[in-house]
């Protein structure tokens, strides 16, 4: 064989590989299972202390991409008709083609249960059961629902609000106050987040046949509602961290200067409609997240190495 040939090969292979790598990420969503797995990451870094096991961290966020992706994987398999009809969602790999829905069955399939048998053997069954449910709420009653009720966000939301759980139980603790008011930041949050998004995309999701509260609200009044009432209720996380002694009066303070932004978009949401201030509050959901999540770590820290070097001296 000539060399030029074997260099087209070589070509060939390597234009394949990419193709079925890209065909991967775009099942697992790559980018909504990075979410996924940096809140996971903070509730492990919230209940670990100053002593984190960095082992268990990383088989904990492996175990958790997988899990995560599989079931965005089994999510895309189920709407794929519905994927092709909306100009959001037809270059996902099964729409265009770039992989078939066996093959999309079979890798989520795999995925999933590699992550769940990960997070089982080297973080915890506690966190195990818990990325369990978030595959089967997922895939069993949140992806169902999308076409029958605007209900289908909450459930969503559910499946948002276990991962940093996840990741608090995989350190070892139990299921405390901090871990459930990680789980309802996470839950709150996603409703505003995603009502902006479903408002900018409210004609493609009636294209799709997907029941989200801006295609059945079409002045959206209730949908600006919504949006304040979730942001509103996100304002005493702060007074629940500090008093409950996760965190300090910084994250007290800072949380509450980034919970009126979002309430003051909210607001202006649900008092004009339009789509330029629906993407502002969007983009300004996209940045309240990691800048409270970081803010609360930064706060945590502090105190954890404060409480080991106090308890290490009184125990001389």
């Amino acid at each position: 064989m000539s060399a030029t040939p074997q260099k087209e090969l070589r070509q060939a292979c390597v234009s394949r590989a990419a193709n079925l790598l890209s065909a991967c990420a775009g099942l697992a969503k790559v980018r909504l299972t990075s979410l996924v797995v940096a809140t996971t990451v903070v509730g492990f870094l919230m209940a670990g202390g100053p002593h984190i096991n960095a082992a268990t961290l990383a088989w904990t966020v492996l175990g958790t991409a997988l899990a995560a992706g599989g079931s965005m994987a089994l999510n895309q398999v189920l709407e794929a008709d519905r994927d092709a009809r909306m100009e959001r969602t037809k270059n996902r790999p099964l729409p265009a083609g770039a992989v078939g829905r066996r093959g999309a069955l079979i890798f989520g399939l795999v995925a999933a249960s590699l992550g769940l048998a990960v997070l089982t053997a080297r973080a915890s069954v506690v966190t195990a059961l818990l990325g369990l449910t978030v595959v089967l709420v997922y895939t069993l009653v949140y992806t169902p629902l999308k076409p029958r009720t605007p209900l289908c966000t909450l459930a969503g939301a559910v499946c948002g609000a276990i991962p940093p759980m996840m990741g608090w139980a995989a350190t070892g603790a139990a299921l405390s106050f901090g871990a459930w008011v990680l789980g309802g930041v996470l839950f709150l949050w996603q409703i505003p987040h995603f009502l902006a998004l479903a408002w900018l995309y409210r004609e493609d999701y009636e294209r799709g046949g997907f029941r989200m509260l801006p295609v059945v609200d079409p002045t959206g009044r209730v949908t600006g509602q919504m949006v304040v009432l979730y942001a509103i209720a996100l304002l005493p996380v702060g007074v629940l961290a500090t008093l409950g002694g996760m965190t300090g009066w910084l994250f007290f303070a800072g949380s509450l200067v980034l919970g009126s932004g979002l309430v003051t978009l909210a607001l202006q949401l649900a008092a004009v409609r339009t789509e330029p201030v629906a993407r502002r509050l969007f983009l300004a959901s996209l940045a309240y997240l990691p800048l409270l999540l970081a803010l609360m770590v930064a706060d945590r820290m502090p105190q954890q190495v404060v409480r080991l070097a106090v308890s290490t001296l009184a125990g001389r």
